[in-house]
Protein backbone atom coordinates (compact mmCIF):
# COMPACT_ATOMS: atom_id res chain seq x y z
CA UNK A 1 0.00 0.00 0.00
CA UNK A 2 1.45 3.35 -1.08
CA UNK A 3 1.62 6.34 1.25
CA UNK A 4 -1.29 8.72 0.99
CA UNK A 5 -2.68 11.65 2.91
CA UNK A 6 -6.34 10.86 2.29
CA UNK A 7 -8.47 7.73 1.96
CA UNK A 8 -12.26 7.88 1.41
CA UNK A 9 -14.57 5.90 3.63
CA UNK A 10 -15.43 3.57 0.75
CA UNK A 11 -12.85 2.73 -1.86
CA UNK A 12 -12.45 0.07 -4.53
CA UNK A 13 -8.91 -1.22 -5.05
CA UNK A 14 -7.41 -1.71 -8.50
CA UNK A 15 -4.37 -3.50 -9.87
CA UNK A 16 -1.70 -0.91 -10.73
CA UNK A 17 1.00 -3.36 -11.80
CA UNK A 18 0.47 -2.67 -15.52
CA UNK A 19 -1.80 -0.67 -17.79
CA UNK A 20 -3.77 -3.68 -19.04
CA UNK A 21 -4.20 -5.15 -15.56
CA UNK A 22 -5.36 -1.78 -14.30
CA UNK A 23 -7.89 -1.42 -17.11
CA UNK A 24 -9.02 -5.03 -16.62
CA UNK A 25 -9.52 -4.48 -12.88
CA UNK A 26 -11.79 -1.55 -13.74
CA UNK A 27 -13.73 -3.46 -16.39
CA UNK A 28 -14.16 -6.53 -14.19
CA UNK A 29 -16.25 -4.50 -11.79
CA UNK A 30 -19.05 -5.09 -14.31
CA UNK A 31 -18.75 -8.81 -15.15
CA UNK A 32 -22.43 -9.33 -16.02
CA UNK A 33 -22.43 -6.63 -18.69
CA UNK A 34 -19.14 -7.94 -20.09
CA UNK A 35 -20.28 -11.56 -20.30
CA UNK A 36 -23.69 -10.79 -21.79
CA UNK A 37 -22.20 -8.29 -24.23
CA UNK A 38 -19.57 -10.81 -25.36
CA UNK A 39 -22.22 -13.49 -25.90
CA UNK A 40 -24.35 -11.07 -27.90
CA UNK A 41 -21.43 -10.01 -30.11
CA UNK A 42 -20.50 -13.65 -30.76
CA UNK A 43 -24.11 -14.36 -31.68
CA UNK A 44 -24.10 -11.38 -34.05
CA UNK A 45 -21.13 -12.81 -35.95
CA UNK A 46 -22.58 -16.32 -36.04
CA UNK A 47 -25.80 -14.86 -37.43
CA UNK A 48 -23.88 -12.80 -39.96
CA UNK A 49 -22.14 -15.82 -41.50
CA UNK A 50 -25.48 -17.59 -41.91
CA UNK A 51 -26.70 -15.03 -44.42
CA UNK A 52 -24.13 -15.88 -47.16
CA UNK A 53 -24.71 -19.59 -46.58
CA UNK A 54 -28.47 -19.17 -47.00
CA UNK A 55 -27.96 -17.02 -50.06
CA UNK A 56 -25.73 -19.71 -51.57
CA UNK A 57 -28.36 -22.37 -50.86
CA UNK A 58 -31.00 -20.12 -52.41
CA UNK A 59 -28.93 -19.77 -55.61
CA UNK A 60 -28.48 -23.52 -55.76
CA UNK A 61 -32.24 -23.90 -55.42
CA UNK A 62 -32.81 -21.39 -58.22
CA UNK A 63 -30.36 -23.31 -60.39
CA UNK A 64 -32.68 -26.30 -60.15
CA UNK A 65 -35.43 -26.06 -62.71
CA UNK A 66 -38.07 -27.43 -60.35
CA UNK A 67 -37.38 -25.00 -57.48
CA UNK A 68 -40.62 -24.06 -55.72
CA UNK A 69 -41.56 -20.48 -54.89
CA UNK A 70 -42.28 -21.48 -51.29
CA UNK A 71 -38.70 -22.69 -50.83
CA UNK A 72 -37.27 -19.43 -52.14
CA UNK A 73 -39.67 -17.45 -49.95
CA UNK A 74 -38.51 -19.49 -46.98
CA UNK A 75 -34.89 -18.54 -47.69
CA UNK A 76 -35.87 -14.86 -47.95
CA UNK A 77 -37.79 -14.90 -44.67
CA UNK A 78 -34.94 -16.73 -42.95
CA UNK A 79 -32.45 -14.10 -44.12
CA UNK A 80 -34.82 -11.33 -43.00
CA UNK A 81 -35.30 -12.94 -39.59
CA UNK A 82 -31.58 -13.41 -39.08
CA UNK A 83 -30.93 -9.78 -40.06
CA UNK A 84 -33.52 -8.48 -37.59
CA UNK A 85 -32.21 -10.79 -34.87
CA UNK A 86 -28.66 -9.65 -35.58
CA UNK A 87 -29.67 -5.98 -35.46
CA UNK A 88 -31.36 -6.37 -32.07
CA UNK A 89 -28.38 -8.21 -30.60
CA UNK A 90 -25.99 -5.59 -32.00
CA UNK A 91 -28.05 -2.82 -30.40
CA UNK A 92 -28.03 -4.57 -27.02
CA UNK A 93 -24.29 -5.32 -27.26
CA UNK A 94 -23.55 -1.67 -28.05
CA UNK A 95 -25.77 -0.53 -25.19
CA UNK A 96 -23.97 -2.76 -22.69
CA UNK A 97 -20.57 -1.66 -24.01
CA UNK A 98 -21.54 2.00 -23.58
CA UNK A 99 -22.63 1.34 -19.99
CA UNK A 100 -19.29 -0.29 -19.17
CA UNK A 101 -17.35 2.47 -20.94
CA UNK A 102 -19.12 5.32 -19.14
CA UNK A 103 -18.88 3.61 -15.76
CA UNK A 104 -15.18 2.97 -16.28
CA UNK A 105 -14.68 6.65 -17.16
CA UNK A 106 -16.50 7.63 -13.97
CA UNK A 107 -14.51 5.17 -11.85
CA UNK A 108 -11.15 6.22 -13.33
CA UNK A 109 -11.95 9.89 -12.83
CA UNK A 110 -12.95 9.23 -9.23
CA UNK A 111 -9.85 7.12 -8.56
CA UNK A 112 -7.59 9.79 -10.03
CA UNK A 113 -9.23 12.59 -8.05
CA UNK A 114 -8.96 10.68 -4.77
CA UNK A 115 -5.33 9.86 -5.57
CA UNK A 116 -4.53 13.53 -6.22
CA UNK A 117 -6.15 14.50 -2.92
CA UNK A 118 -3.88 11.99 -1.23
CA UNK A 119 -0.67 13.29 -2.81
CA UNK A 120 1.66 15.44 -0.73
CA UNK A 121 2.24 19.14 -1.24
CA UNK A 122 5.78 18.29 -2.35
CA UNK A 123 4.37 16.22 -5.22
CA UNK A 124 1.87 18.89 -6.28
CA UNK A 125 4.55 21.54 -6.16
CA UNK A 126 6.46 19.67 -8.87
CA UNK A 127 3.50 19.33 -11.27
CA UNK A 128 2.08 21.62 -13.93
CA UNK A 129 -1.60 22.19 -13.21
CA UNK A 130 -2.54 22.27 -16.90
CA UNK A 131 -0.96 18.87 -17.52
CA UNK A 132 -2.75 17.39 -14.50
CA UNK A 133 -6.03 18.82 -15.82
CA UNK A 134 -5.37 17.32 -19.25
CA UNK A 135 -4.89 13.90 -17.69
CA UNK A 136 -7.95 14.25 -15.46
CA UNK A 137 -10.20 15.32 -18.33
CA UNK A 138 -9.01 14.43 -21.83
CA UNK A 139 -6.96 11.34 -21.00
CA UNK A 140 -9.76 9.92 -18.86
CA UNK A 141 -12.21 10.66 -21.66
CA UNK A 142 -9.90 8.84 -24.04
CA UNK A 143 -10.34 5.69 -21.94
CA UNK A 144 -14.08 5.83 -22.55
CA UNK A 145 -13.49 6.06 -26.31
CA UNK A 146 -10.99 3.22 -26.06
CA UNK A 147 -13.60 0.95 -24.46
CA UNK A 148 -16.45 2.00 -26.72
CA UNK A 149 -16.13 1.99 -29.64
CA UNK A 150 -12.41 1.03 -29.51
CA UNK A 151 -12.35 -2.29 -27.66
CA UNK A 152 -15.89 -3.08 -28.81
CA UNK A 153 -14.79 -2.85 -32.44
CA UNK A 154 -11.58 -4.71 -31.59
CA UNK A 155 -13.48 -7.63 -30.09
CA UNK A 156 -15.78 -7.68 -33.11
CA UNK A 157 -12.71 -7.48 -35.34
CA UNK A 158 -11.30 -10.61 -33.76
CA UNK A 159 -14.55 -12.58 -34.05
CA UNK A 160 -15.35 -11.29 -37.54
CA UNK A 161 -11.88 -12.36 -38.67
CA UNK A 162 -12.00 -15.88 -37.25
CA UNK A 163 -15.61 -17.01 -37.66
CA UNK A 164 -15.95 -16.38 -41.44
CA UNK A 165 -12.70 -18.30 -42.11
CA UNK A 166 -13.99 -21.19 -39.99
CA UNK A 167 -17.25 -21.02 -41.93
CA UNK A 168 -15.27 -21.19 -45.20
CA UNK A 169 -13.53 -24.33 -43.93
CA UNK A 170 -16.90 -25.94 -43.23
CA UNK A 171 -18.14 -24.85 -46.65
CA UNK A 172 -15.18 -26.17 -48.66
CA UNK A 173 -11.63 -26.78 -47.43
CA UNK A 174 -10.37 -26.04 -50.96
CA UNK A 175 -11.43 -22.38 -50.48
CA UNK A 176 -9.19 -21.77 -47.42
CA UNK A 177 -5.88 -20.68 -49.04
CA UNK A 178 -6.92 -17.13 -50.00
CA UNK A 179 -8.55 -16.08 -46.66
CA UNK A 180 -5.78 -17.75 -44.60
CA UNK A 181 -3.00 -16.05 -46.58
CA UNK A 182 -4.88 -12.74 -46.27
CA UNK A 183 -5.14 -13.20 -42.49
CA UNK A 184 -1.41 -13.91 -42.11
CA UNK A 185 -0.40 -10.92 -44.23
CA UNK A 186 -2.93 -8.78 -42.37
CA UNK A 187 -1.33 -9.64 -39.00
CA UNK A 188 2.15 -8.85 -40.32
CA UNK A 189 0.99 -5.47 -41.66
CA UNK A 190 -0.92 -4.76 -38.44
CA UNK A 191 2.16 -5.36 -36.34
CA UNK A 192 4.13 -2.81 -38.35
CA UNK A 193 1.23 -0.34 -38.15
CA UNK A 194 1.04 -0.58 -34.35
CA UNK A 195 4.81 -0.31 -34.03
CA UNK A 196 4.76 3.00 -35.91
CA UNK A 197 1.57 4.27 -34.27
CA UNK A 198 2.60 3.62 -30.64
CA UNK A 199 5.25 6.35 -30.21
CA UNK A 200 3.14 8.91 -32.06
CA UNK A 201 0.09 8.17 -29.88
CA UNK A 202 2.15 8.58 -26.71
CA UNK A 203 3.72 11.81 -27.95
CA UNK A 204 0.29 13.10 -28.97
CA UNK A 205 -1.12 12.67 -25.47
CA UNK A 206 1.99 14.20 -23.88
CA UNK A 207 1.89 17.18 -26.24
CA UNK A 208 -1.77 17.77 -25.44
CA UNK A 209 -0.80 17.97 -21.77
CA UNK A 210 1.89 20.54 -22.57
CA UNK A 211 -0.56 22.54 -24.69
CA UNK A 212 -3.11 22.53 -21.89
CA UNK A 213 -0.44 23.49 -19.34
CA UNK A 214 0.59 26.46 -21.47
CA UNK A 215 -3.01 27.64 -21.73
CA UNK A 216 -3.64 27.20 -17.99
CA UNK A 217 -0.50 29.12 -17.02
CA UNK A 218 -1.38 31.99 -19.35
CA UNK A 219 -4.93 32.29 -18.03
CA UNK A 220 -3.87 31.90 -14.38
CA UNK A 221 -1.22 34.57 -14.88
CA UNK A 222 -3.29 36.81 -17.16
CA UNK A 223 -2.75 39.83 -14.91
CA UNK A 224 1.03 39.42 -15.15
CA UNK A 225 0.78 38.92 -18.91
CA UNK A 226 -1.21 42.11 -19.36
CA UNK A 227 0.84 44.13 -16.86
CA UNK A 228 3.99 43.33 -18.83
CA UNK A 229 2.38 43.64 -22.29
CA UNK A 230 3.32 40.04 -23.12
CA UNK A 231 0.16 39.11 -25.06
CA UNK A 232 2.03 38.82 -28.35
CA UNK A 233 4.76 36.62 -26.88
CA UNK A 234 2.25 34.37 -25.11
CA UNK A 235 0.25 34.07 -28.35
CA UNK A 236 3.33 32.91 -30.28
CA UNK A 237 4.26 30.54 -27.45
CA UNK A 238 0.82 28.95 -27.49
CA UNK A 239 0.75 28.79 -31.28
CA UNK A 240 4.08 26.97 -31.29
CA UNK A 241 2.72 24.36 -28.86
CA UNK A 242 -0.47 24.02 -30.93
CA UNK A 243 1.60 23.61 -34.08
CA UNK A 244 3.61 20.80 -32.47
CA UNK A 245 0.32 19.13 -31.57
CA UNK A 246 -0.91 19.53 -35.16
CA UNK A 247 2.29 18.00 -36.54
CA UNK A 248 1.75 14.89 -34.44
CA UNK A 249 -1.82 14.63 -35.73
CA UNK A 250 -0.53 14.89 -39.28
CA UNK A 251 2.04 12.19 -38.53
CA UNK A 252 -0.72 9.97 -37.18
CA UNK A 253 -2.73 10.64 -40.35
CA UNK A 254 0.20 9.62 -42.55
CA UNK A 255 0.56 6.34 -40.66
CA UNK A 256 -3.16 5.65 -41.07
CA UNK A 257 -3.05 6.59 -44.76
CA UNK A 258 -0.40 3.91 -45.36
CA UNK A 259 -2.58 1.24 -43.75
CA UNK A 260 -1.91 -1.73 -46.07
CA UNK A 261 -4.68 -4.18 -44.99
CA UNK A 262 -7.33 -2.17 -46.87
CA UNK A 263 -5.39 -2.61 -50.11
CA UNK A 264 -4.64 -6.22 -49.26
CA UNK A 265 -8.35 -6.96 -48.81
CA UNK A 266 -9.08 -5.74 -52.34
CA UNK A 267 -6.46 -8.14 -53.72
CA UNK A 268 -7.84 -10.95 -51.52
CA UNK A 269 -11.36 -10.33 -52.84
CA UNK A 270 -10.16 -10.49 -56.44
CA UNK A 271 -8.04 -13.58 -55.85
CA UNK A 272 -10.88 -15.25 -53.95
CA UNK A 273 -13.26 -14.66 -56.84
CA UNK A 274 -10.75 -16.00 -59.36
CA UNK A 275 -10.02 -19.04 -57.22
CA UNK A 276 -13.69 -19.89 -56.60
CA UNK A 277 -14.59 -19.43 -60.28
CA UNK A 278 -11.71 -21.72 -61.24
CA UNK A 279 -12.99 -24.39 -58.85
CA UNK A 280 -16.52 -23.94 -60.20
CA UNK A 281 -15.27 -24.31 -63.77
CA UNK A 282 -13.61 -27.58 -62.77
CA UNK A 283 -16.80 -28.89 -61.18
CA UNK A 284 -15.51 -28.70 -57.61
CA UNK A 285 -18.00 -26.03 -56.48
CA UNK A 286 -21.61 -25.24 -57.20
CA UNK A 287 -22.73 -21.73 -58.11
CA UNK A 288 -24.31 -21.48 -54.68
CA UNK A 289 -21.01 -22.30 -52.98
CA UNK A 290 -19.27 -19.60 -55.03
CA UNK A 291 -21.89 -17.08 -53.89
CA UNK A 292 -21.62 -18.24 -50.28
CA UNK A 293 -17.81 -18.08 -50.34
CA UNK A 294 -17.76 -14.55 -51.78
CA UNK A 295 -20.31 -13.51 -49.14
CA UNK A 296 -18.16 -14.94 -46.36
CA UNK A 297 -15.06 -13.33 -47.83
CA UNK A 298 -16.94 -10.04 -48.06
CA UNK A 299 -17.62 -10.17 -44.32
CA UNK A 300 -13.86 -9.65 -43.83
CA UNK A 301 -14.31 -6.14 -45.22
CA UNK A 302 -15.83 -4.96 -41.94
CA UNK A 303 -13.00 -6.04 -39.58
CA UNK A 304 -10.42 -4.83 -42.09
CA UNK A 305 -12.01 -1.40 -42.37
CA UNK A 306 -12.75 -0.83 -38.66
CA UNK A 307 -9.34 -2.07 -37.53
CA UNK A 308 -7.68 1.19 -38.58
CA UNK A 309 -9.97 3.14 -36.22
CA UNK A 310 -10.23 0.50 -33.50
CA UNK A 311 -6.49 0.07 -33.04
CA UNK A 312 -5.92 3.84 -33.18
CA UNK A 313 -8.52 4.44 -30.46
CA UNK A 314 -7.11 1.65 -28.33
CA UNK A 315 -3.53 2.87 -28.75
CA UNK A 316 -4.49 6.44 -27.85
CA UNK A 317 -6.46 5.10 -24.89
CA UNK A 318 -3.47 3.07 -23.73
CA UNK A 319 -1.25 6.16 -24.04
CA UNK A 320 -3.73 8.15 -21.93
CA UNK A 321 -3.97 5.28 -19.44
CA UNK A 322 -0.19 5.22 -19.07
CA UNK A 323 -0.22 8.93 -18.22
CA UNK A 324 -2.96 8.42 -15.63
CA UNK A 325 -1.27 5.36 -14.16
CA UNK A 326 1.95 7.36 -13.84
CA UNK A 327 0.12 9.67 -11.43
CA UNK A 328 -1.53 6.81 -9.56
CA UNK A 329 1.81 5.05 -9.08
CA UNK A 330 3.79 8.18 -8.21
CA UNK A 331 5.29 7.91 -4.73
CA UNK A 332 4.38 10.42 -2.05
CA UNK A 333 6.37 10.56 1.16
CA UNK A 334 3.60 11.35 3.65
CA UNK A 335 1.04 8.86 4.96
CA UNK A 336 -2.23 9.73 6.69
CA UNK A 337 -1.65 7.15 9.46
CA UNK A 338 -5.35 6.37 9.95
CA UNK A 339 -4.53 4.25 13.00
CA UNK A 340 -2.56 7.08 14.62
CA UNK A 341 -3.31 9.16 17.68
CA UNK A 342 -6.61 11.03 17.70
CA UNK A 343 -7.13 13.37 20.64
CA UNK A 344 -7.44 17.01 21.53
CA UNK A 345 -4.20 18.94 21.04
CA UNK A 346 -3.02 20.91 24.05
CA UNK A 347 -0.58 22.95 22.00
CA UNK A 348 2.97 22.10 23.10
CA UNK A 349 5.22 22.16 19.99
CA UNK A 350 8.87 21.10 19.93
CA UNK A 351 11.44 20.91 17.13
CA UNK A 352 14.23 18.45 17.88
CA UNK A 353 17.23 18.96 15.55
CA UNK A 354 14.90 19.24 12.54
CA UNK A 355 16.25 19.33 9.00
CA UNK A 356 14.34 19.58 5.73
CA UNK A 357 15.53 19.30 2.13
CA UNK A 358 13.56 20.12 -1.01
CA UNK A 359 14.79 18.91 -4.40
CA UNK A 360 18.00 17.74 -2.68
CA UNK A 361 18.68 21.28 -1.46
CA UNK A 362 18.85 21.92 2.28
CA UNK A 363 16.14 24.36 3.36
CA UNK A 364 16.25 23.88 7.14
CA UNK A 365 19.18 22.63 9.18
CA UNK A 366 19.33 21.62 12.84
CA UNK A 367 16.29 23.55 14.09
CA UNK A 368 15.55 23.05 17.80
CA UNK A 369 13.14 24.99 19.98
CA UNK A 370 10.03 24.41 22.11
CA UNK A 371 6.74 26.28 22.45
CA UNK A 372 4.49 25.85 25.46
CA UNK A 373 0.70 25.57 25.06
CA UNK A 374 -0.80 29.02 24.50
CA UNK A 375 2.50 30.70 23.65
CA UNK A 376 2.87 33.05 20.72
CA UNK A 377 6.07 32.48 18.76
CA UNK A 378 7.11 35.10 16.21
CA UNK A 379 9.37 33.95 13.37
CA UNK A 380 11.45 36.57 11.60
CA UNK A 381 14.17 36.49 9.00
CA UNK A 382 15.07 37.61 5.53
CA UNK A 383 13.19 36.27 2.51
CA UNK A 384 14.17 32.66 1.82
CA UNK A 385 15.37 31.95 5.34
CA UNK A 386 12.85 29.10 5.78
CA UNK A 387 10.17 30.75 7.93
CA UNK A 388 7.09 29.43 6.08
CA UNK A 389 8.67 26.02 5.51
CA UNK A 390 9.24 25.65 9.23
CA UNK A 391 5.54 26.14 10.02
CA UNK A 392 4.51 23.69 7.29
CA UNK A 393 6.36 20.94 9.09
CA UNK A 394 4.01 21.29 12.06
CA UNK A 395 0.91 20.07 10.19
CA UNK A 396 2.96 17.79 7.91
CA UNK A 397 2.36 19.67 4.70
CA UNK A 398 6.04 18.83 4.33
CA UNK A 399 7.83 15.91 5.97
CA UNK A 400 11.04 16.40 7.92
CA UNK A 401 14.23 15.00 6.38
CA UNK A 402 15.83 14.59 9.79
CA UNK A 403 14.98 15.08 13.43
CA UNK A 404 11.49 15.25 14.92
CA UNK A 405 8.59 17.68 15.16
CA UNK A 406 6.53 16.88 18.24
CA UNK A 407 3.12 18.06 19.40
CA UNK A 408 2.27 17.41 23.04
CA UNK A 409 5.39 15.25 23.21
CA UNK A 410 4.30 13.00 20.32
CA UNK A 411 6.00 12.91 16.92
CA UNK A 412 3.63 14.39 14.31
CA UNK A 413 4.18 11.25 12.23
CA UNK A 414 2.47 9.24 14.98
CA UNK A 415 -0.64 11.43 14.94
CA UNK A 416 -3.57 10.64 12.68
CA UNK A 417 -3.29 13.08 9.79
CA UNK A 418 -6.97 14.02 9.98
CA UNK A 419 -6.84 14.66 13.72
CA UNK A 420 -3.61 16.64 13.41
CA UNK A 421 -4.59 18.94 10.56
CA UNK A 422 -8.15 19.53 11.74
CA UNK A 423 -6.73 21.20 14.86
CA UNK A 424 -4.18 23.39 13.08
CA UNK A 425 -5.21 26.42 11.05
CA UNK A 426 -3.01 28.43 8.71
CA UNK A 427 -3.69 31.89 7.34
CA UNK A 428 -1.29 32.62 4.50
CA UNK A 429 -0.31 35.86 2.86
CA UNK A 430 -1.64 34.53 -0.46
CA UNK A 431 -5.20 33.59 0.49
CA UNK A 432 -7.00 31.01 -1.64
CA UNK A 433 -10.77 31.25 -1.87
CA UNK A 434 -12.95 28.84 -3.78
CA UNK A 435 -15.44 29.90 -6.43
CA UNK A 436 -18.30 29.48 -3.96
CA UNK A 437 -20.37 31.74 -1.72
CA UNK A 438 -18.69 33.78 0.97
CA UNK A 439 -20.55 31.77 3.61
CA UNK A 440 -19.25 28.49 2.15
CA UNK A 441 -15.69 29.85 2.07
CA UNK A 442 -15.86 30.87 5.73
CA UNK A 443 -17.28 27.48 6.74
CA UNK A 444 -14.83 25.52 4.55
CA UNK A 445 -12.57 24.34 7.38
CA UNK A 446 -15.37 23.00 9.58
CA UNK A 447 -16.73 19.47 9.14
CA UNK A 448 -19.85 19.91 11.29
CA UNK A 449 -23.01 21.75 10.14
CA UNK A 450 -22.59 25.48 10.68
CA UNK A 451 -25.41 27.99 11.19
CA UNK A 452 -25.54 31.37 9.48
CA UNK A 453 -25.41 33.01 12.90
CA UNK A 454 -22.05 31.35 13.65
CA UNK A 455 -20.68 32.46 10.29
CA UNK A 456 -21.79 36.04 10.84
CA UNK A 457 -20.32 36.07 14.34
CA UNK A 458 -16.82 35.09 13.21
CA UNK A 459 -17.08 37.45 10.23
CA UNK A 460 -17.74 40.29 12.66
CA UNK A 461 -14.71 39.23 14.72
CA UNK A 462 -12.59 39.31 11.56
CA UNK A 463 -14.00 42.73 10.60
CA UNK A 464 -15.48 41.18 7.43
CA UNK A 465 -19.21 41.52 8.14
CA UNK A 466 -19.58 45.13 6.96
CA UNK A 467 -18.00 44.64 3.53
CA UNK A 468 -19.84 41.35 3.05
CA UNK A 469 -23.18 43.03 3.69
CA UNK A 470 -22.26 45.75 1.19
CA UNK A 471 -22.63 43.17 -1.58
CA UNK A 472 -26.07 42.67 -3.10
CA UNK A 473 -26.27 38.99 -2.09
CA UNK A 474 -24.40 39.39 1.20
CA UNK A 475 -23.08 36.06 2.48
CA UNK A 476 -24.54 34.33 -0.59
CA UNK A 477 -22.25 36.31 -2.90
CA UNK A 478 -20.26 33.95 -5.12
CA UNK A 479 -16.62 35.03 -5.35
CA UNK A 480 -14.58 34.48 -8.48
CA UNK A 481 -12.02 31.70 -8.76
CA UNK A 482 -9.22 32.24 -6.20
CA UNK A 483 -11.31 35.14 -4.83
CA UNK A 484 -10.22 37.53 -7.59
CA UNK A 485 -13.42 39.58 -7.19
CA UNK A 486 -12.28 40.60 -3.69
CA UNK A 487 -9.45 42.87 -2.66
CA UNK A 488 -6.40 41.44 -0.93
CA UNK A 489 -7.54 42.75 2.43
CA UNK A 490 -11.04 41.34 1.97
CA UNK A 491 -9.66 37.92 1.11
CA UNK A 492 -7.46 37.93 4.19
CA UNK A 493 -10.37 38.86 6.43
CA UNK A 494 -12.41 35.97 4.99
CA UNK A 495 -9.48 33.64 5.71
CA UNK A 496 -9.23 34.97 9.26
CA UNK A 497 -12.96 34.40 9.76
CA UNK A 498 -12.50 30.85 8.46
CA UNK A 499 -9.77 30.26 11.04
CA UNK A 500 -11.94 31.72 13.81
CA UNK A 501 -14.76 29.30 12.96
CA UNK A 502 -12.41 26.29 12.83
CA UNK A 503 -11.40 27.02 16.46
CA UNK A 504 -7.88 25.53 16.07
CA UNK A 505 -5.56 24.53 18.88
CA UNK A 506 -2.53 25.72 16.91
CA UNK A 507 -2.68 28.78 14.66
CA UNK A 508 -0.17 29.83 12.02
CA UNK A 509 -0.33 33.42 10.76
CA UNK A 510 1.93 33.82 7.74
CA UNK A 511 2.01 37.59 7.19
CA UNK A 512 -1.78 37.37 7.25
CA UNK A 513 -2.44 41.11 7.62
CA UNK A 514 -0.06 42.25 4.89
CA UNK A 515 -2.83 43.49 2.58
CA UNK A 516 -4.90 45.29 5.20
CA UNK A 517 -4.83 49.03 5.78
CA UNK A 518 -3.65 50.39 9.11
CA UNK A 519 -7.11 51.24 10.47
CA UNK A 520 -8.56 47.82 9.63
CA UNK A 521 -5.40 46.12 10.89
CA UNK A 522 -5.84 47.74 14.28
CA UNK A 523 -9.39 46.36 14.48
CA UNK A 524 -8.33 42.88 13.36
CA UNK A 525 -5.45 42.83 15.79
CA UNK A 526 -7.93 43.40 18.60
CA UNK A 527 -9.88 40.34 17.43
CA UNK A 528 -6.67 38.34 16.99
CA UNK A 529 -5.52 39.10 20.52
CA UNK A 530 -8.82 37.71 21.77
CA UNK A 531 -8.78 34.52 19.71
CA UNK A 532 -5.09 33.79 20.35
CA UNK A 533 -5.72 33.30 24.03
CA UNK A 534 -5.17 29.67 24.96
CA UNK A 535 -3.87 28.76 21.49
CA UNK A 536 -0.30 28.13 20.47
CA UNK A 537 0.42 30.64 17.69
CA UNK A 538 3.24 30.91 15.17
CA UNK A 539 3.43 34.39 13.74
CA UNK A 540 5.45 35.12 10.62
CA UNK A 541 5.65 38.86 10.16
CA UNK A 542 7.89 41.88 9.80
CA UNK A 543 5.45 44.23 11.50
CA UNK A 544 7.01 45.45 14.74
CA UNK A 545 3.60 45.84 16.34
CA UNK A 546 2.86 42.14 15.90
CA UNK A 547 6.36 40.97 16.81
CA UNK A 548 6.03 42.68 20.17
CA UNK A 549 3.02 40.40 20.90
CA UNK A 550 5.20 37.33 20.93
CA UNK A 551 6.31 35.52 24.04
CA UNK A 552 9.42 34.52 22.12
CA UNK A 553 10.96 35.39 18.75
CA UNK A 554 12.84 32.99 16.47
CA UNK A 555 15.45 34.55 14.20
CA UNK A 556 15.97 32.53 11.00
CA UNK A 557 18.94 32.96 8.72
CA UNK A 558 19.92 30.73 5.81
CA UNK A 559 17.69 27.89 7.00
CA UNK A 560 19.15 27.89 10.50
CA UNK A 561 17.84 29.14 13.82
CA UNK A 562 20.36 31.84 14.60
CA UNK A 563 18.88 33.10 17.85
CA UNK A 564 15.71 33.20 19.94
CA UNK A 565 14.43 35.38 22.76
CA UNK A 566 12.28 38.43 23.50
CA UNK A 567 12.36 41.58 21.42
CA UNK A 568 14.49 43.41 23.95
CA UNK A 569 16.93 40.52 24.34
CA UNK A 570 17.41 40.11 20.60
CA UNK A 571 17.81 43.83 19.98
CA UNK A 572 20.57 43.79 22.57
CA UNK A 573 22.52 40.77 21.35
CA UNK A 574 21.49 39.76 17.81
CA UNK A 575 22.98 41.68 14.84
CA UNK A 576 20.79 39.67 12.46
CA UNK A 577 17.64 40.69 14.34
CA UNK A 578 18.67 44.33 14.46
CA UNK A 579 19.49 44.23 10.76
CA UNK A 580 15.93 43.16 9.91
CA UNK A 581 14.61 46.46 11.20
CA UNK A 582 17.58 48.67 10.36
CA UNK A 583 15.92 50.14 7.28
CA UNK A 584 12.32 50.18 8.50
CA UNK A 585 10.32 53.33 8.05
CA UNK A 586 11.00 55.38 11.16
CA UNK A 587 7.51 56.76 11.08
CA UNK A 588 6.10 53.20 11.30
CA UNK A 589 8.45 52.42 14.18
CA UNK A 590 7.42 55.58 15.97
CA UNK A 591 3.74 54.68 15.57
CA UNK A 592 4.30 51.16 16.83
CA UNK A 593 3.34 51.73 20.50
CA UNK A 594 -0.04 53.21 19.50
CA UNK A 595 -1.05 49.96 17.78
CA UNK A 596 -0.53 47.91 20.89
CA UNK A 597 -3.81 47.33 22.62
CA UNK A 598 -4.05 46.77 26.30
CA UNK A 599 -6.79 44.32 27.05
Amino acid sequence: MKNREFTPDTEHTYDHSSVWRWLASHALRYPLQLVIGTVFRAAVVVAAVQVPRLMGSAFDAVAQADAELGVLLGFALAILGISVFRGVLQLLANYLAEIVALRMERDVREELYVNLLGKSQTYHGQQRVGDIMARATNDVRQIQFMVNPGLLLLSEWLVFMVVPIVAVAFLRVELLPVPVIFLLLFLVALRGYLRRLGPVAGALRAQFGMLNATLTESIAGIEVVKSNAQEEQEFHRFRAKANDYRKLFVEQGKIQALYLPLLMFSFALALGLAHSVYLYANGVLTIGEVIAFMGLLGILRFPTFVSIFAFSMVRLGVAGSERILAILNAETEIDENRAGIEKRIEGAVAFDNVSFAYHDADVLKGISFAAKPGETIAIVGQTGSGKSTLTRLINRIYEVSGGRVMIDGVDVRVWSMESLRSQIATIDQDVFLFSRTLAENIAFGVRRPVSREEIEAVAKQAQAHDFIMSFKDGYDTVVGERGVTLSGGQRQRIAIARAFLADPRILVLDDSTSAIDSATEDQIQRALRNILRGRTTFLITHRLSQIRWADRILVMRGGELEDQGTHEELMARSPAYRNIFAHRDERYAAAMPTTLVSE
